[in-house]
């Protein structure tokens, strides 16, 4: 009867377990349709999404060799938020990219650069030495966020040589202009005309119209609100993690920030998808939107556009190195009229981020 009555518990503690996770992960597949401007709690969701789905993912061979008859409400969950699962995982193993490409293809660099430092602990590590890592890709495109150039440091005279044209966003500026830093796009192509949208607090939509051949294409770039978070803000998360005595004070702290971020992306999200709507070419928008695939900001700015990690990627595709391996927070989201030739994402340890490289082809 003890026995009975022990796999009775066991039994239902794993259903509530099991519950509790599915009404969790549905609670996260509301993301893309709250705007966290309003509903913020819903931002911090998206973030556990991947890890709530290798849990309902052990529920289903778990259910499968134990009581197959509970397996379906798992698979009733994962059918419900087969939305959210498309975009946490690509499905391309071996798709390789190679150097040479098509001369009619474009080929694109987005990298958040994090001011030329990032957290790299390689001395080493210069403005030069990440501006030949871009050029080695032989992009026609580059759109660089946390990009700066000073009077003492001429950041941009690293890619003039062979990137004659620029459009620099200059969302900060400092000791009377001569220190500036935003996101900038950098052309092998004529830009035909530029724009910049700012946001209600600090960074703004940059846009440039490339002629390249007969066509037009128009490139967006962007940073979306971060989390700010700075050294002290880091060993906040290990005193949460460790238990420490200051973990209340640690944790709201870090709350604070995460909650005017998530509502700053709901607010620049939507401005976003407002200006881009308008473009009269084929586009592309890329930059670090701060937000992983499962939340409002991707979604409403991605709306019908191709994602190109979906597209030719494998895995998470993670591109913020700290804190987690699921951040893909970095994108490249061209519009239908394009097809995706080939991905790659290329760490060379000079950045907090990862650079996305895509060559692109527009249909005829």
């Amino acid at each position: 009867m003890a026995k009975s009555l022990f796999r009775r518990i066991v039994k239902t503690t794993l259903i509530t377990i099991n519950v509790i996770i599915s009404v969790l992960f549905l609670i996260a597949c509301l993301s893309p349709y709250m705007n966290p401007a309003r509903w913020w709690l819903i931002g911090f969701t998206g973030l556990i999404v991947p890890y709530l789905l290798l849990v309902l993912i052990f529920f289903v061979f778990f259910w499968l060799i134990v009581k197959p008859r509970y397996v379906w409400i798992v698979l009733l969950t994962l059918a419900l938020g087969w939305q959210q699962i498309s975009v946490v995982f690509a499905w391309h193993p071996g798709a390789g990219f190679t150097k040479k490409r098509t001369e009619s293809a474009l080929r694109i660099v987005d990298w958040n650069v994090q001011s030329f430092n990032g957290l790299s602990k390689n001395a080493s590590n210069t403005a030069a030495d990440l501006a030949r890592t871009i050029i080695k890709q032989e992009p026609d495109v580059i759109c660089l966020q946390e990009f700066n150039t000073a009077a003492n440091a001429d950041n941009i005279a690293l890619f003039k040589e062979q990137y004659w044209y620029h459009y620099f966003s200059k969302d900060y500026r400092r000791a009377n202009g001569t220190y500036q830093s935003g996101c900038i796009i950098f052309s092998k192509f004529p830009i035909i005309d530029s724009g910049r949208m700012p946001y209600p607090v600090a960074e703004s939509l940059i846009y440039a119209d490339i002629v390249k051949g007969a066509d037009t294409i128009r490139v967006y770039t962007t940073h979306l609100q971060s989390f700010k978070f700075q050294k002290a803000d880091y060993n906040d998360l290990e005193k949460i993690k460790d238990q420490d005595e200051e973990t209340i004070a640690a944790s709201k702290s870090i709350m604070r920030k995460m909650k005017l971020a998530f509502q700053r992306r709901g607010i620049q999200a939507k401005m976003v998808r407002n200006e881009i709507d308008k473009s009269p070419y084929p586009s592309i928008i890329c930059g670090d939107f701060n937000d992983v695939p499962n939340s409002y900001a991707y979604f409403h700015i991605k709306g019908e556009r191709q994602d190109v990690f979906l597209k030719k990627g494998f895995g998470v595709g993670r591109t913020f190195i700290a804190l987690a391996p699921t951040l893909r927070i970095d994108y490249i989201l061209p519009t239908k009229q394009f097809t995706v030739k080939q991905f790659d994402m290329v760490d060379e340890n000079q950045s907090d981020h990862i650079m996305l490289v895509t060559d692109l082809l527009l249909k005829k």
